[in-house]
């Protein structure tokens, strides 16, 4: 046993000196510890004698706490008190029911599944926090290989080794146009179409699959795109449509609530897809917090939404 854990003690002294401490009495001590009142005064001698000290005053009339054995209860009762709720913190950190999970997400997966999922977790797992940062494929599966986070809402390239992957979304892109655009009010539109029309992307190493999927649909359309701005996250690309300065992709489930300076429109012919998964790396030790995580997002996606 190393030093520093070589106590002159052991737990069962403290705790019945709390009960002590705590009733001033030591018959009604016994009685509440399901011991006989001789076997406690023994103990309480024992613990004296082990630290040097004297604990208690003892008179015929009452029982009065020592300098330092206001001291020890003042020490005791902290320890005692943790020790009293441990079992139960590590049911709830085994169950799921406390911890901590990181989760990065994509702008497609917020204005989609996500809400959804995070709805329905916090009512259930209420002791689990949530730490949530927006950040882009090529991060999240970094961060991921390295475990600084413990799951994503990304869009994949490729198949990605080392991880499981759900797939949460997959569908044809629209083309998101100023409202003051003079094909703003065509109800589906080409690629083709959209010859003139300056777009708003994001950088090709944030996601290169979906930039090269745009890339491959403006191609099949035979256009050759004109792209007046590379921006990230996706929310300052639509702030840029919004403004005027260009078109952008977007999903028909992210349009459902657009504001009035902008409107979306399908796009029939070659179109890029969008495709969302949520991803996580299998940990050596499994992680009850992240397992809860996973089974609601697998639950929510099967479910109807409510409305």
């Amino acid at each position: 046993m190393p030093r520093e854990y070589q106590y002159p003690f052991e737990l069962r002294h403290l705790v019945y000196f709390h009960e002590v401490a705590r009733r001033l009495h030591f018959r009604q001590a016994a009685e509440a510890l399901a011991i006989a009142q001789p076997a406690l005064s023994r103990q309480i001698a024992q613990l004296e004698a082990e630290l040097g000290v004297a604990l208690f005053i003892r008179s015929r009339r009452r029982v009065e706490l020592t300098p330092a054995g206001r001291l020890l209860a003042e020490r005791v009762e902290p320890v005692l008190r943790t020790l009293t709720g441990m079992t139960r913190e590590l049911k709830a950190v085994a169950g799921g029911k406390t911890g901590q999970v990181r989760v990065a997400f994509t702008g497609l997966a917020m204005a989609t599944v996500l809400p959804r999922i995070l709805r329905e977790f916090s009512r259930r797992f209420p002791g689990v926090r949530l730490e949530l940062n927006e950040s882009p494929t090529s991060a999240q599966l970094a961060a991921l290989q390295h475990g600084d986070i413990a799951c994503g809402f990304f869009h994949p390239d490729a198949p990605t080794p080392g991880l499981r992957t759900r797939l949460l979304l997959r569908e044809r892109n629209g083309v998101l146009l100023p409202a003051g655009h003079p094909l703003a009010k065509k109800a589906a539109l080409r690629l083709r179409d959209l010859v003139a029309t300056p777009f708003v992307l994001f950088p090709r190493k944030h996601n290169p699959g979906f930039y090269d999927r745009i890339l491959a649909a403006f191609a099949g359309a035979g256009v050759t795109p004109v792209i007046a701005e590379e921006v990230w996250p996706r929310a300052n690309g639509i702030g840029l449509v919004r403004a005027g300065l260009g078109a952008t992709f977007m999903t028909p489930s992210e349009a459902q609530h657009l504001p009035p300076e902008v409107s979306f429109h399908p796009l029939t012919g070659p179109a890029p897809e969008s495709r969302l998964v949520l991803g996580w790396r299998q940990p050596p030790t499994p992680d009850p917090a992240l397992a809860a995580f996973l089974g609601v997002a697998a639950e929510a996606m099967t479910a109807p939404p409510k409305p």
